[in-house]
């Protein structure tokens, strides 16, 4: 078990904390349904329980190393009902992860070794503990008043510290004998496996059974009354809740049990995003660079933009209206979609993710003008660009007194000096932005022609064709 803390919660002040967190939420379901969080809850008495704190949870299989925007989606949930003020514990499935989850699957999962599985662990519970810190920073910025030293530590939980040394026939004799076949096999992402080519194996349909188990050990151990979800996860969480009813007996609350899914995360043409559908969207930056997060969402369409400032950012719902309102009126400035980008980076990369971000999309959608503008250092070109085979790194020395043809050659961006010299005369060959008319023009460090602390020049051919020189100390 690891625990860390967001904020230095202080042991005895929870009463000030609640007082000072219902300052901001007047109740976390609310906000949650005003920013589409909210698919459907096993109970509307979830709204009164929220009331006072409580403990929560969502479950993250480790069948990749990294997170991605579809994860991302629950995790903001779990987040607000961390800033306000219940204890959010994020679980990974290093047990679960083994076995595989069918809902929303055609076929059943590869299983993982054992080798795989630790190293997607690793990366899992780091992400986790850098998303919730930088969601928390973030937050400070976002949210009027909020003390984190008033905020309980976020705890990442293993499910496998409670599945080692379970025997199956104790498994079976606890939570075997509180399930029911029928119910198990009319739950949805059963049904949908069972009437495929495929069909479901033992193992896939049991899975249930170990989420089931997953929440009620969390309840009875960590207190924990809530777990959310996908809308996918509808099945598995009732599972939970039901166990938890049958285990606790006639006499136990069955609403002291909540689940609340969230809807999957689509656009408003309703095409999914994540590793089935093969187009996710990763939190790890050497998957998915910072300037790519950026892209991603700078290009949301005018119909997804508004959810989508609900769903990824922490920005008060009035200024959400208010940027809404702006970008209707000159929606060909993209006034949402460059907030929504830039907000949603920083929260997932820092600042300084942002800085990478926009210093990449200025060397390649910018001019000499922007580049300026922004005064970008040596230090932002080599964060932006240091997984990117475009920059090319080379002796200052080398270049001295050379033509942006001979340049262009030498970067790959011209085959040869005649294709650069035919270009520059066709207005298809840049050097920072700006159109070279002539291919024997050299620039020139001492005269300002580069940028970046006077060490980078951008070539640019065409459109889209770009390269970066960066000189280094002979």
């Amino acid at each position: 078990m690891l625990r860390r803390a967001v904020g230095g919660y202080k042991r005895g002040s929870f009463s000030q904390l609640w007082l000072h967190r219902r300052c901001i939420h007047t109740n976390v379901i609310d906000t949650l349904r005003a920013r589409h969080f909210v698919q459907a809850v096993t109970s509307e008495a979830i709204t009164k329980r929220v009331e006072t704190p409580i403990a929560v949870y969502c479950g993250v299989d480790p069948t990749a190393s990294s997170l991605h925007l579809g994860n991302m989606v629950t995790l903001m949930g779990l987040l607000h009902f961390s800033l306000a003020g219940h204890q959010a514990i994020p679980l990974v499935g290093n047990a679960t992860g083994s076995i595989g989850d069918p809902s929303g699957r055609n076929t059943e999962r590869i299983a993982l070794d054992h080798k795989e599985l630790a190293k997607n662990v690793a990366g899992i519970e780091a992400q986790l503990i850098r998303f919730f810190s930088r969601g928390t920073q973030y937050a400070l910025s976002r949210i009027p008043n909020l003390d984190p030293s008033l905020l309980k530590p976020v705890r990442v939980l293993h499910n496998a510290d409670w599945y080692t040394g379970l025997g199956v026939l104790d498994f079976l004799g606890t939570v075997g004998r509180h399930a029911r076949v029928g119910t198990m096999m009319a739950r949805d992402s059963v049904k949908s496996r069972l009437q495929s080519v495929h069909g479901i194996s033992f193992t896939e349909f049991s899975y249930q059974l170990l989420q089931a188990y997953d929440f009620w050990h969390l309840y009875h151990f960590h207190k924990c009354h809530v777990q959310i979800g996908g809308s996918d996860q509808w099945g598995n969480i009732t599972a939970g809740t039901d166990l938890i009813h049958r285990m606790h007996g006639p006499q136990s609350d069955k609403s002291e049990a909540f689940g609340l899914t969230i809807p999957l995360l689509t656009t408003a043409s309703g095409e999914k995003f994540g590793k089935s559908a093969g187009n996710a969207i990763w939190l790890d930056e050497t998957r998915t660079s910072p300037f790519d997060i950026y892209q991603f969402f700078v290009k949301t369409a005018d119909s997804d933009v508004e959810r989508f400032l609900k769903m990824f950012t922490l920005l008060p719902l009035p200024r959400i209206a208010q940027i809404i309102d702006e970008h209707a009126r000159a929606p060909h400035s993209f006034i949402a979609q460059k907030l929504l980008a830039t907000e949603v980076t920083e929260l997932i990369h820092g600042p300084q993710g942002v800085q990478q971000a926009l210093c990449a999309t200025q060397v390649l959608f910018g001019n000499r003008q922007t580049l300026e503008e922004h005064k970008f250092t040596s230090d932002d070109f080599d964060a932006a660009f240091r997984c990117d085979q475009r920059m090319v790194k080379v002796a200052s020395a080398s270049v001295v007194g050379k033509s942006v043809a001979d340049i262009a050659v030498l970067l790959g961006s011209c085959k040869s000096k005649s294709e650069a010299t035919r270009l520059a005369k066709g207005g298809g060959l840049y050097w920072n932005g700006s159109v070279v008319v002539d291919s024997k023009w050299v620039p020139s460090v001492e005269k300002g022609d580069f940028v970046g602390d006077g060490t980078v020049g951008i070539v640019r051919t065409g459109k889209t064709n770009y390269r970066l020189l960066k000189l280094l100390d002979s």
